[in-house]
């Protein structure tokens, strides 16, 4: 308890650039209810750094304050270097996406079966070698690439190449393997050349080797309601391709505006790596080379997460509005960086994550938001849910919701009929923790019960 009220007492923002007091409070707030010590915040509009913030601890014990220009593991947000990386030696006529894995390591499963494209875009069948949210305890040793690919990918395939996406960090170790063979220099020393220094990116630093630099912030790790402990600390090889890179949120930043305005690969690389893949049979996967597409509320997006050991990333560009979020954390297994990254989007953009489509979801949505303000719209109610709305159970409604911030989403677990009415039970998700709501709803739409349950 005694770490939590110091994270919160040192939740003040350092900023850079245009201070946003809504910002601020859904930053300072979210830390608070997940309990991650830190965030570190870059906000662009319409193509320029509008704000750089950071909130909470870089380190908890002795306290230091995050600040804007300390450098964060960002994750599996790499893959979108490597993928550029790579496009920089289609480019240059150093390979195709079509060439097959084969030409490049043919002791690898299937290696003549399986292309580049299908590498950057986790359809190639390769296992991962590390879906869990935890460092396995193999990470405490170093490793190498060449060690990585040897043991996924000469296993079998988890599935045939092209007939499903599977998350895959095994493929993107594979193809930045492939991508020093054909470049012939070390792939981190090729996107510091191709990308870094073009787009004055000076703050990145190769994590895979050297993990985050001192003075950084520490990177922390929760078992379950626990307070943050110092995470192990994974050595070097095991995040080369797929999670290589560390940085500030201002240089990543630069980066999201260099995918707005097309400014460092070629139009045709631009529009292969936010192309959504396709499987054989025609299916769409949500998925490009390296990132997730699609649109939210009408607005498109390129999107993706990322995690190391003791850290978490969001990264979102809405490339048709010139707009991006980044959000980087330091405590692994936790939801703080998307929870910040949407609420940032719906504060500076006035766009929101997406909405539920089931009315009857949407209800429940906004029966919770009128009960955090401490009132319900009787003409939603029958008139035994009007009379058990009492002023009293008003107020304990909204002293047990208000505190919870914003719903993260909702879905059904259950459903029945019963007394002539629909019985439905809710799983309702918030940043600190999931509640149940039960709900009766009559024919004519109105509702008979609603109730939470601790």
């Amino acid at each position: 308890m005694r770490l939590m009220s110091l994270a919160v007492l040192a939740c003040l923002a350092s900023a850079a650039a245009l201070a946003d007091p809504a910002i601020d409070e859904a930053a300072n707030q979210t830390l608070r209810l997940t309990g991650v010590p830190a965030a570190s915040i870059a906000v662009v509009r319409d193509n320029k750094i509008v704000l750089t913030a950071a909130y909470g601890l870089a380190r908890i014990t002795p306290p230091l304050a995050a600040t804007p220009d300390m450098k964060f593991a960002i994750g599996s947000i790499s893959k979108q270097f490597t993928v550029a990386g790579i496009m920089f030696l289609v480019q240059d006529g150093k390979l195709s996406l079509g060439d097959k894995v084969g030409k490049f390591l043919p002791q690898l499963t299937q290696a003549n079966d399986i292309t580049i494209r299908q590498l950057l875009s986790h359809t190639a069948g390769y296992q991962d070698f590390w879906p869990e949210d935890y460092s396995p305890l193999a990470f405490r040793n170093p490793t190498t690439p060449r060690a990585i690919a040897e043991k996924w990918g000469e296993k079998k395939l988890d599935f045939p190449p092209g007939t499903a996406w599977q998350y895959s960090n095994t493929g993107f170790t594979i193809a930045a393997l492939i991508a020093e063979k054909a470049g012939g220099a070390p792939f981190f020393d090729q996107l510091r050349t191709r990308i870094f220094i073009p787009l004055g990116m000076k703050t990145v630093v190769d994590y895979n080797a050297a993990g985050i630099p001192p003075g950084g912030p520490t990177g922390y790790e929760r078992y379950a309601f626990s307070p943050p402990r110092p995470a192990p600390l994974d050595r070097p090889g095991w995040s080369f391709g797929s999670g290589e890179l560390a940085m500030t949120a201002h240089d990543l930043a630069l980066w999201d505006i260099s995918l707005i305005n097309r400014s460092l690969l070629s139009p045709a690389s631009y529009n292969t790596m936010e192309t959504e893949t396709k499987l054989n049979n025609g299916k769409g996967t949500g998925y490009g080379l390296g990132i997730d597409v699609g649109s939210r509320g009408g607005h498109r997006f390129f999107e993706h997460s990322g995690e190391e050991t003791g850290f978490v990333a969001e990264n979102i560009v809405f490339p048709d509005d010139h707009d991006a979020v980044v959000v980087l954390t330091n405590q692994d297994a936790s939801r703080a960086a998307r929870i910040i990254a949407q609420q940032v989007a719906h504060i500076a953009f006035n766009i929101n994550a997406a909405a539920p489509t089931d009315k009857n979801a949407t209800l429940v949505l906004s029966m919770l938001d009128d009960l955090a303000h401490g009132h319900v719209d009787s003409a939603r109610l029958n008139e035994n849910a009007q009379s058990y709305f009492s002023p009293g159970v008003l107020a304990d409604y909204r002293r047990s919701l208000a505190p919870l911030g914003q719903p993260l989403g909702v879905h059904e677990r259950l459903h029945e009929d019963r007394g002539g009415m629909v019985f439905r039970v809710w799983n309702v998700s918030y940043p600190a923790r999931d509640v149940t709501v039960t709900t009766y709803e009559l024919p004519d739409g109105r509702l008979g019960q609603f109730l939470i349950e601790p």
